[in-house]
């Protein structure tokens, strides 16, 4: 394990449970929530100002440091908006990304450019897509060069406030809202109990009441992992439950890498196929410029989508034959019925 995931998983281990380190550290979280609420009380009393955008936004986002699953759900807003309709645009800040100004991201935009998630975006939808730190200035740019959006979907910037926002959809996934604490002292950006239109819980199972994350109106949202593609060749897909199964029947060796900020989702959605690996954790948005797969002792290596926007830029990677691409599709209980809500808040808007 690199020495930033160790510090990484370190953290994290402080901040699922109270203990004394995290106690201690939990003065500097009270200092933390106190400016968190003054800040956003001064946003709502227009203390600081919140530039509002001629098009209604949609905020994905999560108060939980670290990956939720957030540009799978962006995925699926495009999707279910188009459909409604609607000619959605997104706006990112672009982790990973070199550039402070306003960028278009394409098919063709380089990883260290535009960003990972936002280039996994771009792939799965072919929509518009403006990277920026700045969201504001993220949303006038898209809107100047892509005049016919007439919605735009925020991936993150929750705590974004200079930008306002018409829905917010919060995310969370199994790790809850960890001890219940605020930075440093816990892994929340914001309290759990924060106001938002809906709550999307990214896992296999709803928490039950008393949970601090539960409401009585969420929607669960699952990751579906059935299949493989090579990374050189994305139209040769195999059963993922049958990757691993060499010609003559024998136990291929597999390495599963995952260079994404919860790696133990993707790695938990390959042993529920069954499979039987190695882990390999990389660091949230690692570049892979430097080839951790080139002297690795496996006959299959499985890593994310999101990884495989990067990795298909690099020769040396794209033709290693061994490296197959695990794409996941969002199933959400009730569907239908968050589809509709979501659909029907974004049109009220647009009509205000």
């Amino acid at each position: 394990m690199s020495q930033q995931n160790s510090k990484a998983s370190g953290w994290m281990n402080i901040w699922m449970k109270r203990g004394l380190f995290s106690a201690l550290l939990w003065p500097l979280s009270l200092l933390f929530r106190l400016v968190v609420a003054f800040r956003r009380f001064a946003y709502k009393n227009r203390w600081f100002k919140s530039y509002r955008l001629p098009v209604p936004v949609l905020i994905v986002g999560n108060v939980f440091v670290g990956g939720t699953g957030k540009t799978p759900l962006v995925i699926w807003l495009v999707d279910t908006l188009r459909k409604a309709g609607f000619n959605p645009g997104v706006i990112s800040r672009g982790y990973g990304a070199s550039n402070d100004d306003p960028a278009l991201v394409t098919d063709h935009s380089k990883s260290d450019r535009a960003g990972d998630e936002p280039l996994l975006i771009v792939s799965k939808t072919g929509c518009s897509l403006v990277v920026c730190r700045n969201r504001v200035k993220a949303g006038l740019f898209l809107l100047s060069h892509h005049p016919e959006v007439d919605i735009i979907i925020s991936d993150d910037g929750m705590q974004h406030y200079a930008l306002a926002r018409d829905v917010e959809i919060m995310l969370f996934d199994g790790r809850g809202g960890g001890n219940g604490w605020m930075l440093p002292a816990g892994p929340l950006r914001e309290p759990v109990s924060r106001r938002r239109d809906f709550t999307v819980i990214n896992g296999n199972n709803s928490p039950a009441p008393g949970n601090p994350i539960y409401v009585d109106d969420m929607f669960l949202m699952r990751m579906v992992t059935d299949r493989a593609e090579q990374l050189k060749d994305r139209t040769h897909v195999k059963k993922l439950k049958e990757i691993q199964t060499g010609s003559s029947g024998e136990t291929l060796k597999t390495v599963a890498a995952a260079g994404i900020g919860n790696p133990s989702r993707f790695f938990a959605s390959l042993r529920m196929a069954r499979l039987d690996f190695t882990e390999m954790p990389l660091p949230d948005h690692f570049a892979f410029s430097s080839n951790p797969f080139g002297k690795l002792d496996a006959d299959i290596i499985l890593i994310t989508e999101k990884d495989a926007v990067k990795c298909a830029q690099i020769e040396e990677i794209v033709s290693d034959g061994r490296i197959w691409v695990v794409p996941a599709r969002v199933e959400i209980d009730n569907n239908d019925e968050l589809e509709r809500r979501i659909v029907e808040k974004c049109r009220e808007c647009r009509l205000a």
